[in-house]
């Protein structure tokens, strides 16, 4: 079976540095940036390239903010985008 590797996408600008993702994130691949965005806010980026494309950080943004995608092989696939989540859900990804 190949290896999953995972990628993360944060939109900068809308980061509020709430550091729910980085929490969330069992490879412990985030931190906040020394940089700030337009905002003032430190924004989150991935610093280790061991992402396994969990989706845990896009299911706790509030901001609905972060994109993953997930590597197999060769191939890139997007899995999960959360955004203007008003109340609770389920979520299933297989």
């Amino acid at each position: 079976m190949a290896k999953v590797k995972g990628d993360i996408f944060v939109d900068i600008e809308k980061c509020k540095g709430c550091e729910l993702c980085l929490v969330a994130c069992p490879q412990d691949s985030l931190a906040l940036s020394d940089k700030i965005n337009k905002k003032g806010y430190h924004y989150m980026v991935r610093i280790k390239d061991n992402c396994t494309g969990c989706i845990n950080c896009a299911l706790v943004c509030p901001e609905g903010i972060i994109k993953v995608y997930r590597k197999v092989g060769k191939k890139k696939e997007h899995v999960a985008t959360v955004s203007n989540v008003t109340k609770d859900m389920t979520m299933e990804v297989n």
